[in-house]
């Protein structure tokens, strides 16, 4: 991000009714223009926190964010940049019956319309661009998506620090808040698992999100580093579990791992090895890159990668 652009994310949400695909438009009361649901950036979020709260502030709707769709940028006065970070998103029935939604001063309606009525009432052409981004996710029959995110430990105490073992080395205060701080954006795509390598530093950055979703984190030393240095870690079996269970989760391990955690994901979906892992991989420290993956078919490969980097 830089200081000069205005920063913002939303979604395409979307719904099946009776089999055929509607999208969720919104109407602006003071703008009286009819767009996706969108909204700036709060102080300390991270973009894929600010669209989960945005779709729920404008239009009542909780949702997980799936694939990512685009990015719109268009000019503001006085010169100044704003950047929209899209997302599919699928509202549940659930979600939606949940929704206390009702018109007001910022929002005067929605409506759930087909893709071609959607491309006929937005106003604006780089909402278009988006719609059409997302289309083509149509086209490809990748519209049902899961995510598996490779989680860099947060920042532990320095091995040159530490006269225990390493396995054992704690987070540091930084590495705490970092803990804290990433909870918001792995709850925004919908996280229902958690898996970690054993050692302290792991075990700890992951706390903060079990307690957020009230379940335990399944620890493992398969994909621990000192299993990866030693020549024991089972990384293949800890992924091919996770893929075949077609749950949203994470796994939470190191750095030195974190390359064969996503070969295997591709290995395990029948993906071409390519330059994206090392990408996906060169994580800092509370880092995450999240792997989505065809819920309907994951054999079909990797549908997209993005990648976060903490903001503490």
């Amino acid at each position: 991000m830089t200081d000069t652009a205005v920063y913002a994310a939303g979604a395409v949400v979307w719904r099946l009714v009776e089999g055929r695909l509607r999208v969720l438009l919104i109407h602006r009361t003071k703008y009286r223009d009819v767009t996706l649901p969108k909204g700036k950036v709060d102080p300390g979020e991270m973009l894929a926190e600010t669209a989960v709260r945005e779709v729920h502030e404008e239009t009542g709707i909780r949702v997980s964010l799936g694939v990512p769709v685009g990015v719109s940028r268009y000019w503001m006065r006085p010169k100044r940049q704003k950047v929209v970070h899209y997302w599919a998103a699928e509202a549940t029935e659930d979600a939606i019956r949940a929704s206390t939604f009702i018109p007001n001063g910022e929002i005067s309606g929605v409506e759930w319309v087909s893709l071609k009525k959607a491309r006929s009432r937005l106003s604006y052409p780089v909402d278009v661009e988006i719609l059409d981004a997302f289309a083509a996710l149509v086209d490809d029959g990748v519209l049902h998506t899961f995510p598996l995110i490779a989680l860099r430990h947060a920042k532990a105490v320095p091995r040159s620090e530490w006269r225990g073992a390493d396995a054992a080395r704690p987070l540091t205060e930084r590495g705490q808040r970092q803990a804290k701080a990433i909870v918001g954006p792995l709850r925004a795509f919908g996280v229902k698992r958690i898996v970690t390598s054993d050692a302290v530093r792991c075990v700890e950055t992951v706390a903060p999100l079990e307690k957020r979703l009230r379940r335990t984190a399944r620890r493992t030393h398969d994909i621990s580093q000192e299993a990866w240095e030693d020549g024991s870690a089972d990384v293949r079996a800890v992924i091919g579990r996770r893929v075949r269970a077609r749950k949203p989760a994470v796994i939470c391990s190191h750095n030195p791992v974190l390359p064969t955690i996503v070969s295997e994901i591709a290995l395990a979906t029948g993906s071409l090895r390519g330059s994206y892992v090392n990408s996906a991989s060169a994580l800092e420290v509370a880092g995450f890159s999240v792997i989505h993956l065809s819920a309907t078919n994951p054999g079909s490969g990797i549908i997209a990668i993005e990648t976060h980097e903490p903001r503490v």
